[in-house]
């Protein structure tokens, strides 16, 4: 087992990734630097290796897909996790092994977005995106994390070995963030500093494709999370239409003795029908999502002790 690897996922990254994996040697002289090629075009592993990294390789294309097989193949006491594309300077590097290393974090987020992002990107509708991707994650999920996409991270061996990878992507870090946030995990964020792309270098992110795919995680992973509170606001709707339509109907029977709008008394009936199925689904689930995180939390103690 590593003491610390650098996790490193890349694709067509030739013009930084010999710059990155020297630096991160540097600021961690003890650490394996491991380089995962996901079907680079441009010499990536090559030069990677030359620089000194362990090349390995992932054939499914997507950064979800590239970290499930970091996370499955690597044993590591402290794990840190960092774009290719010399985005993140390694001078944080240390300071977020430590705590990882002293106890004093399961996952700590390197917070871009209260440093140097927002006069470093140049790309505003990645801004908007980042910002609007926190305030629903927070809102959802009751929490204040500054960051919620940032790609520089670090963690320990219990949140790798724990954390079910179901991203193929780019939402890889926002199914993180929702994981660690519901599974109560100690999160730590520092603000590090960012610096654009340089020169020559382009972002494989997809400002509205992959954005919208984030936004549909972060949709799915509310239902799957949180179902009550997902599947009890469609209810509210329906219940709302059943009124509007039934309540009509039930004051003019009340005046009149008639119930002159069958038709619409049986479409309030059934959006009241409706809106009880819902609420009854999300009852049910909410107990089987409890069901889980004690099954969870029961797997992760058997590994504990494992480890001892």
């Amino acid at each position: 087992m590593d003491k610390i690897a650098v996790l490193i996922p890349c694709y067509n990254e030739a013009k930084t990734i010999e710059k990155v994996v020297k630096d991160y040697k540097k600021a961690l002289p003890e650490a394996t630097i491991y380089v995962y090629d996901n079907n680079s075009s441009d010499n990536t592993d090559k030069i990677a290796k030359k620089a000194g990294a362990v090349v390995r390789y992932e054939y499914k294309q997507g950064k979800g897909n590239v970290v499930r097989s970091m996370f499955r193949q690597i044993d590591a006491e402290c794990y840190i996790m960092i774009d290719g594309d010399d985005t993140y300077p390694a001078e944080h590097a240390r300071q977020m092994c430590d705590l990882i290393l002293e106890g004093k974090a399961d996952m700590v987020i390197g917070d871009r977005l209260s440093s140097t992002y927002f006069t470093e990107n140049k790309r505003p509708f990645h801004n908007f995106g980042n910002k609007m991707v926190r305030f629903f994650i927070n809102k959802l999920f009751k929490n204040n994390v500054k960051d919620i996409m940032t790609g520089y991270r670090a963690f320990n061996y219990e949140f790798v070995k724990g954390f079910p990878v179901l991203s193929k992507g780019f939402e890889i870090e926002t199914e993180m963030t929702i994981h660690a946030v519901d599974k109560n995990y100690h999160l730590v964020e520092i603000p590090v500093n960012y610096k654009d792309r340089p020169e020559g270098s382009e972002s494989k992110l997809n400002t509205f494709k992959d954005g919208f795919k984030v936004l549909k995680t972060i949709a799915i992973l509310f239902k799957e999370y949180k179902p009550s509170a997902f599947f009890n606001i469609f209810s509210v709707i329906f219940l709302v239409l059943a009124l509007g339509f039934g309540v009509p109907v039930v004051v003019e029977y009340y005046k009149t003795g008639l119930v002159p709008r069958f038709p619409t008394l049986i479409v309030a009936c059934i959006f009241l029908i409706i809106s009880l199925l819902l609420w009854i689904t999300g009852v049910i689930l909410q107990v089987i999502v409890k069901k889980h995180k004690q099954l969870y939390e029961i797997l992760m103690n058997m590994m504990d002790k494992h480890n001892e």
